[in-house]
């Protein structure tokens, strides 16, 4: 079958797409299009690129991130005279989630007797898990090391960097799940992806923000759901 471009008019609507779709879910869809099914489906399809777009920034600001935590906490076993990993290291005052979370990392990538790279366990380690290391009960603890990853932030107040990251990883959830995310604060998320990595680094901001493809996505929005 033939694709067809972005900007090329949808079909109409057919019975076994929205079958297969369920009504349950396009239900929010043809609320926000006042029952009309061809533009809920051209809203739904529009959606699903507006998440694809999103997802691909928030791609790139879950690796810098979690580099430059990750940075920050080597940097802290070096100073502290400490040979281990920071993730093996009992001394680091990490959370029972979190040292969980590290043991199933080790678990999903072991293959024999093979010792691991360290790259990829820091790749194992979900997005959830750099969040919750920006959480509040690391206030005393390891926030003083982790806010040398932000160099460029306006203070060294934890909500600073915790706040925009607490909306993201919430956000990342929905688009993972499939949820909608068009009624959603969108150019918000958008600010919020780019004043993090403003903070880690403005040339990593402003390398993202250069490929982004959410403007774009978000000025051809179907007119008949517009509020």
């Amino acid at each position: 079958m033939p694709s067809t471009s972005p900007g090329s008019p949808e079909p109409p609507a057919d019975k076994a797409v929205t079958t297969l779709i369920t009504p349950d879910r396009l239900k929010p869809y043809l609320d926000a299009c006042a029952g009309n099914p061809d533009t809920s489906l051209a809203l739904y399809r529009w959606n699903s690129d507006l998440a694809a777009a999103f997802f691909e920034q928030l791609g790139h600001l879950e690796i810098m991130l979690r580099n430059a935590l990750d940075a920050r906490l080597v940097a802290r076993q070096h100073r502290r005279g400490r040979s281990a990993e920071w993730y093996n290291d009992p001394s680091v005052p990490l959370s029972d989630k979190a040292r969980a979370d590290i043991i199933q990392a080790h678990q999903r990538l072991r293959r024999g007797s093979a010792p691991i790279p360290r790259g990829k366990v820091i790749a194992e380690l979900s997005f959830g898990f750099w969040r919750f290391l920006l959480a509040r009960q690391y206030t005393a603890s390891l926030w003083p090391d982790l806010a040398g990853a932000f160099p460029r932030a306006p203070t060294r107040a934890l909500n600073t960097v915790e706040d925009p990251v607490k909306r993201l990883h919430k956000f990342r959830n929905r688009i993972a799940h499939h949820e909608g995310i068009w009624h959603l604060p969108l150019e918000a998320r958008r600010d919020d992806i780019h004043t993090v990595l403003g903070f880690i680094a403005p040339a990593a901001a402003a390398w993202v923000a250069h490929a982004s493809r959410i403007d774009d996505i978000l000025a051809r929005r179907p007119s008949a759901s517009r509020d």
